[in-house]
């Protein structure tokens, strides 16, 4: 019978981006939905800030200014994971 496991890890496209960009250590960094529409991921240092989980990116593009919260887009580990698999196959 196979075994099957569901992991869930906190902030995890947030600490992915954090992991390949040492530099960003500190910095409050959210991660936007497909479109850059919403906020689907914060660090710990933008939870601190009081970036809501899911809020318009619109709403909060003075908060991101003045504390300085960089935002990634989720599109892009969608470009790298259809490049990775062209490449692969």
């Amino acid at each position: 019978m196979p075994v099957f496991a569901l992991v869930d890890c906190n902030n995890f496209y947030a600490s992915c981006e954090k992991l390949f960009r040492p530099d960003l250590k500190d910095t409050p960094v959210v991660v936007l939905s497909n479109n850059d529409g919403c906020v689907v991921a914060r660090s710990r240092e933008a939870k601190l800030l009081g970036i809501k989980m899911g809020v318009p990116v619109f709403q909060i593009k003075a908060e991101m200014q003045r504390h300085g919260i960089l935002a990634f887009s989720s599109n892009y580990a969608l470009t790298v994971g259809k490049y990775f698999r062209h490449h692969m196959l």
